[in-house]
């Protein structure tokens, strides 16, 4: 169960970053990023006092940095795509949120994954780069942008997974409201922003919700890993979508990550 969680929240995500890469293209990166925060915040506030919890201090304050961390990576990423970068911003930032809380997971947490859930988390690196890289010129301003959201997710994930299994899901309500207040001083009040923002933002929060979910089940590494997969989402449908080509770098990485995915949820 706790691996279907973690896919789910892949599903999610890539569906938020495939709408998110589009409308940053059309409107402020920072207008998107905020108001998807902000959309997200307010269908999590009501929905969660329905939900069985009781956070702690500590609870909140993991939230807390796992929203800034939320911030960070939406407004370097979506700067990132709206430049154009996108086969320099994706694949740096997905690699760097999925590498940096594996190997915390098992240096400090005492995340101890058998040798097949090893296996896919070693395959896994590599094809996350492939499923979203694409040839041509690159830009430096890109790998800065990736460098620092790859930095956002990984302290998204890491210090949401602390939050304790008796919160509910307030840690990802308390993290939304945490992001916007990190967006804030980037927003310029002459912007407005898209509606389409807002969607984007709630698919987001119920990404991180299923994330939240699926570490109470599965180990962090694991969640880690099956969740940053995806990139494969906005992959399929720019190929369904979009009527992009697929490249062989991008089946190569599709075939990849599906095969990271059976070894994860193999593993005993």
């Amino acid at each position: 169960m706790g691996a279907l969680l973690a896919l789910t929240s892949a599903v999610l995500y890539g569906i938020a970053d495939f709408a998110g890469g589009l409308l940053s293209r059309r409107a402020s990166f920072v207008t998107v990023a905020l108001a998807g925060q902000a959309g997200g915040f307010l269908v999590l506030l009501a929905v969660a006092p329905f939900v069985p919890g009781d956070p702690t201090g500590g609870d909140l304050a993991w939230s807390a940095l796992s929203g800034v961390g939320t911030g960070l990576a939406m407004v370097f990423l979506y700067r990132g795509l709206s430049r154009g970068a996108m086969s320099v911003v994706v694949p740096v930032t997905a690699v760097g949120g999925l590498a940096l809380p594996v190997l915390v997971g098992i240096a400090l947490l005492g995340d101890r994954p058998s040798p097949l859930g090893i296996a896919g988390m070693v395959l896994a690196v590599p094809a996350l780069w492939l499923v979203s890289w694409s040839p041509g010129r690159t830009k430096a301003a890109g790998s800065v942008d990736g460098l620092v959201a790859g930095l956002g997710v990984a302290v998204q994930y890491l210090a949401l997974a602390q939050a304790g299994p008796e919160s509910g899901i307030w840690p990802v309500v308390a993290g939304r409201l945490a992001a916007v207040l990190a967006i804030l001083p980037w927003y310029r009040r002459d912007t407005r922003p898209p509606v389409g923002a807002w969607l984007i933002g709630v698919c987001a929060a119920l990404a991180l919700v299923a994330y939240l979910l699926a570490t109470r089940l599965q180990l962090v590494s694991i969640a880690v890993v099956l969740s940053s997969l995806y990139p494969a989402i906005p992959v399929l449908l720019g190929l369904t979508v979009l009527r992009e080509k697929l490249t062989w770098a991008r089946a190569a990485g599709l075939f990849g990550a599906a095969a990271a995915t059976a070894l994860i949820t193999l593993a005993p």
